[in-house]
């Protein structure tokens, strides 16, 4: 679901990021009040749940991959302004040392993953949580969050060549049109990606809920160590996201979109738009490290964006603060 570079066009990725400013503002106004200064911590490793969930990729038929996000697992232990502000934060790292997603798109990816996501998973989770086990009312949540945040994204996807054509009708970015670009995105979401979605939410709920029950009141304190051993875990199973071969829908490179085929045909060109647009090159593209075996660059990965996710919710602590009431 992460949208590469020059898939969608420079006014589209400007309209979705401002459309986030005002919500990450929010957000950080949000934490300020509802989440206390020493929870903080705690958040950067929630975030660092989405961003080791992302890189379990999940094979689909047809060759192409997803994987979860975990924003309504946030949301419901913090929040749904915190859940935005973490997994932007892992959208972030992402794009910026991994290459996964784009630079000029991460307004778009944030707004598909960092607000729709949570935010209508959450709502639903409200909605029925008094009805239905806690479990089952998180899994729901999560389920419609994915697919809405998949849905977001083929609509950006399917517009571009409504509003983007050379002087010849050629797309000049994302070439595949609403009929193919929304089934194309839903058909996994509404099956295996949202099943894995459900899945991660579900598991580490109940995980949370018998290891460490204070992370579900914000204003006791939680057993930090469950989380931690979570954490270490999900990194060292990491390299079965390396399992799945070929490239999610919508996010192939500008080298083999081309050949791409759909609906049994071949695009048989590139979008100029494509071809000459933004070019970032990331410190490990594709979580990888020069010279170290798939594997091991894998795990390596891994680790580097959650240290850095941790240290940089640490920071946040100090910077914004956090409300100071705290029961123990």
């Amino acid at each position: 679901m992460h949208i590469p570079e020059n898939y969608l066009s420079p006014s589209t990725c400007a309209v979705l990021g401002a459309a986030m400013m005002p919500v990450w503002i929010m957000s950080i106004q949000k934490i300020k009040k509802e989440v206390p200064k020493e929870k903080l911590p705690l958040l950067g490793i929630c975030a660092a749940f989405s961003f080791l969930s992302m890189m379990f990729n999940i094979p689909l038929p047809g060759g192409t991959t997803g994987h979860a996000v975990g924003g309504t697992l946030i949301a419901i232990l913090f929040g749904p302004y915190a859940a935005c502000l973490a997994v932007s934060v892992a959208l972030f790292i992402q794009a910026l040392f991994f290459g996964d997603g784009g630079i000029l798109a991460f307004g778009a990816n944030c707004f598909n993953m960092a607000f729709v996501l949570p935010f209508s998973g959450y709502f639903v989770y409200k909605l029925l949580h008094d009805k239905v086990s806690e479990v089952v009312a998180a899994s729901l949540g999560a389920y419609v969050g994915i697919n809405l945040a998949a849905l977001f994204a083929a609509i950006e996807f399917g517009i571009q060549p409504l509003m983007f054509v050379d002087a010849s009708g050629q797309a000049l970015y994302c070439p595949y049109p609403l009929s193919i670009s929304v089934p194309a995105m839903m058909i996994g979401h509404l099956t295996i990606f949202g099943l894995a979605e459900v899945i991660f939410t579900a598991a580490l709920l109940s995980y949370l809920q018998k290891t460490s029950p204070g992370m579900f009141n914000a204003n006791k304190s939680s057993n930090i160590k469950p989380a931690y051993l979570l954490t270490l875990a999900l990194i060292i199973l990491t390299p079965l996201g390396l399992i799945a071969e070929g490239t999610a829908w919508g996010e192939w490179g500008a080298d083999e979109i081309a050949e791409v085929e759909s609906n049994g045909q071949v695009l048989g060109y590139t979008p100029s738009g494509m071809e000459t647009g933004f070019e970032f090159e990331s410190m490990f593209p594709d979580y990888s490290v020069s010279g170290m075996p798939e594997v091991f660059g894998y795990i390596l990965s891994a680790i580097i964006g959650t240290t850095l996710l941790i240290l940089i919710f640490k920071i946040l602590a100090s910077l914004i603060g956090g409300k100071t009431n705290y029961e123990v």
